[in-house]
């Protein structure tokens, strides 16, 4: 079954706090929200208790419009609309969230589901924060003339920018990423920094922000962006209690790298240098060091090293550490203890691989087993 998904934070005005801006609505010029259009699917998401009333002499809402267009991941959307609803309704009314599309028709996202809109995005008169979601063909995409001048004009009238996954490629390819730091999903992060390289992408962020541009990773770390904003407009206490009524972190233990998947031997045909990766993934725990690895593959240190710099950019010891740890992680995945996969994957001791953990994931090996262990199902 299609759901048609409404941005309208509450199916009355008085519901989660939110106050209905006729402004900025195409569908209620007369500031009375229809009967038919609440309660709507984000209410019955939500699932709150008793709604904050709105206190009169409080200052002007926090208006948010999150721009949608065909092809938008879903959970991009979903995750701001979710967080700015529940902080609303614990604000009293301080957020208004609207979704606003190229021509103020519905959208279909990436998944069939439809997207009621609430106003062309040329009706957006002035948008406190504006927010960007990805798209599934985020590159191509992004390079639309149209969609590079549409979002340019809507960040000209946005106090604040934020973007969710691959929406970081809209904003750069607009070039208001130029000269900042950003951030984007995991697997797209190379790729961002390549086509971008006047943007400083730091791919293991969950969200970054550089003055008033806010980036983040894949997905839920919209939930995680979103989440830093309001603290930023209300506080922590705000942000916690935001936190706990949607059962997520405030901030989560680690980067982004520790959801990535476990990176692949190299490609490369070299005929020195393919014999002995295999070999080093075959067996990580076994002696690796440059004399052993220059012994195995007949040629000397120093012309090993070359090689590994040449082809693949790093050298002998970082690329032995680096798969070991790789293979740390699977084993903690698959059920091992810390001292176990300390010991099969080559790296020692537990404290040699909390130290490689802290290095690469930013968490703890104990953190990362209770989070990504695989668990099998019982009869």
């Amino acid at each position: 079954m299609v759901v048609l998904l409404s941005s309208a934070v509450g199916g009355t005005p008085e519901h989660l706090g939110v106050r209905w801006d006729p402004a900025c609505s195409r569908r209620t010029p007369h500031g009375h929200v229809p009967a038919d259009r609440y309660p709507t699917h984000l209410d019955t998401l939500s699932g709150y208790g008793e709604p904050v009333p709105q206190q009169p002499g409080r200052p002007r809402p926090h208006h948010v419009y999150v721009l949608a267009f065909d092809g938008v991941r879903l959970l991009d959307v979903a995750a701001p609309l979710e967080v700015f609803a529940t902080a609303a309704r614990y604000t009293g009314g301080g957020y208004v969230v609207r979704v606003c599309t190229p021509d103020g028709q519905d959208v279909t996202t990436s998944t069939g589901l439809r997207i009621a809109a609430d106003l062309a995005a040329a009706d957006v008169r002035r948008a406190d924060t504006l927010i960007v979601p990805g798209h599934a063909e985020h590159v191509t995409f992004a390079g639309r003339a149209e969609l590079i001048e549409l979002v340019g004009q809507l960040a000209d009238r946005a106090g604040r920018l934020a973007s969710v996954c691959t929406g970081a490629f809209v904003l750069a390819a607009a070039g208001l990423l130029r000269g900042r730091r950003a951030t984007t999903h995991w697997e797209h992060a190379a790729r961002l920094a390549r086509l971008y390289p006047d943007t400083d992408v730091t791919a293991d962020a969950i969200y970054v922000q550089d003055g008033p541009v806010f980036t983040s990773a894949g997905v839920t770390a919209g939930i995680d962006v979103c989440l830093a904003l309001a603290e930023q407009d209300h506080g922590p206490d705000l942000a916690r209690r935001v936190a706990r009524d949607l059962v997520v972190f405030l901030q989560r233990p680690g980067g982004q790298s520790q959801f990535s998947a476990a990176s692949r031997t190299p490609a490369t045909s070299h005929p020195v240098l393919r014999p002995l990766l295999d070999a080093i993934a075959a067996d990580p725990a076994a002696d690796h060091r440059l004399a052993a690895l220059a012994a195995k593959a007949a040629v000397s240190p120093r012309h090993l090293t070359r090689l590994f710099n040449r082809q693949l950019g790093t050298t002998p010891a970082a690329y032995v550490e680096s798969l070991r740890f790789e293979a740390a992680r699977m084993l903690l995945e698959r059920g091992s203890s810390v001292t176990d996969a300390a010991e099969r994957s080559g790296l020692g001791s537990d404290e040699t691989l909390r130290r490689a953990f802290a290095r690469h994931l930013g968490t703890t090996p104990s953190a990362y087993a209770a989070r990504f262990r695989t668990t099998a199902v019982r009869a």
